[in-house]
C-alpha cells in the first residue's frame, strides 16, 4: 500500500476505455482512484481501472473499505462486475452515491447493468457490497480521523465531488463537472479552496468545448483558472477525452504548466501525496 495519505490513480480516461499504442504513457482505463489515509482505504469510482486494482488488493488480507461513486455513468461503474473483492464475502465494501433523489438508486443501477441480456452474473453475487445513498453536500460518516466532505456537481443525471482531509492536508476530486452554472461553480470554488491536490475534469479544450456544451464536462483551461483562483497547490487534469493520445496530453500539460507550474496530467499508476 501507499503512504499514510495518498491517492493512486488506476484509471484516468473518460467515456470509454482506450487501449492501444497511442495511450500507453497516460493509460486507457476509465475512472478509478485508491485513497490511503492512515490505516483506512477508500476507492473512488469503479471504472475499468478497478479490475487491476481488485487483482492487486486480493494480495493483501481482506479488509473493510468504502467505495464512493462520483456518479453512475457507465465509464465510472463498468469495472464493478470485474472487481473480484466485491464477490468475496471476507471483504466489507460500503458503496456510496450522493446524486440520487431517492433511496435505492445506486443498487437499482448496478442491478440493471448486472442482469440478462447485458451481463450473465447478477448483482446479488456481489457478496461484499452494501449499497448506501446520501445527499451531495453532506459529510460521509466515519469512525476514524479521515474527513470526507461532498459537493454537488453539474453533470447530466447528477454527480458528486469529494474532499478528503487528514491532519491538515486535503485532496479534492471534481469529476464529472461542467462549468457554467454560477451557483454550482461558486460552491465548487469554495469547496476546493486551499486544497493541496485537486483532481479536475479536463475533458476538453476551450475551443473543443463549444461543440459539447451541455455534455457535462469542463476544460483544462478552467481547471487551471479554478486552481489559481482557489489557491490550489496541485491541479491534476483528469478524465481525458478518448480521442486524446499521449502526445496531445503532453502538449496540454506543457500549456497548463505555463499558467500554473504545479499542474500535473493524470496518468495510470500516478501516486499523489499532499
Amino acid at each position: 500500500m501507499a503512504q499514510d495519505f495518498s491517492l493512486k490513480l488506476w484509471g484516468v480516461r473518460g467515456s470509454t476505455p482506450t487501449p492501444g499504442a497511442s495511450t500507453l504513457r497516460y493509460g486507457g482505463e476509465t475512472s478509478c482512484m485508491e485513497l490511503c489515509a492512515g490505516g483506512s482505504l477508500v476507492l473512488i469510482d469503479c471504472g475499468s481501472g478497478a479490475r487491476n486494482f481488485g487483482r492487486d488488493l486480493h494480495a493483501f488480507p481482506p479488509r473493510p473499505f468504502d467505495l464512493l461513486f462520483t456518479h453512475t455513468h457507465l465509464d465510472h461503474i463498468c469495472g464493478l462486475p470485474f472487481f473480484t473483492p466485491a464477490y468475496d464475502g471476507r471483504f466489507e465494501i460500503s458503496a456510496w452515491a450522493g446524486h440520487f433523489a431517492s433511496e435505492g438508486g445506486l443498487a437499482d443501477i448496478i442491478c440493471r447493468i448486472m442482469s440478462p441480456p447485458i451481463f450473465p452474473v447478477a448483482a446479488k453475487s456481489l457478496k461484499a457490497v452494501t449499497f448506501r445513498n446520501f445527499k451531495a453536500g453532506a459529510d460521509i460518516p466515519r469512525d476514524d480521523d479521515l474527513v470526507i466532505r461532498t459537493v454537488k456537481l453539474n453533470h447530466p443525471g447528477g454527480a458528486c465531488g469529494y474532499r478528503f482531509e487528514l491532519k491538515g492536508k486535503s485532496i479534492c476530486i471534481i469529476t464529472d463537472h461542467e462549468h457554467g452554472d454560477k451557483k454550482i461553480d461558486e460552491g465548487v470554488r469554495r469547496f476546493v479552496e486551499g486544497a493541496d491536490v485537486m483532481i479536475y475534469d479536463a475533458m476538453y479544450t476551450d475551443e473543443e468545448y463549444k461543440q459539447f456544451v451541455g455534455w457535462g464536462h469542463s476544460t483544462w483551461q478552467k481547471a487551471v483558472e479554478l486552481a489559481l483562483d482557489a489557491n490550489v497547490k496541485t491541479p491534476v487534469l483528469f478524465h481525458h477525452d478518448p480521442r486524446r493520445d499521449d502526445d496531445a496530453l503532453d502538449e496540454i500539460g506543457e500549456a497548463a504548466r505555463a499558467r500554473h507550474p504545479g499542474t500535473l496530467v493524470a496518468s495510470e499508476g500516478m501516486v499523489l501525496s499532499p
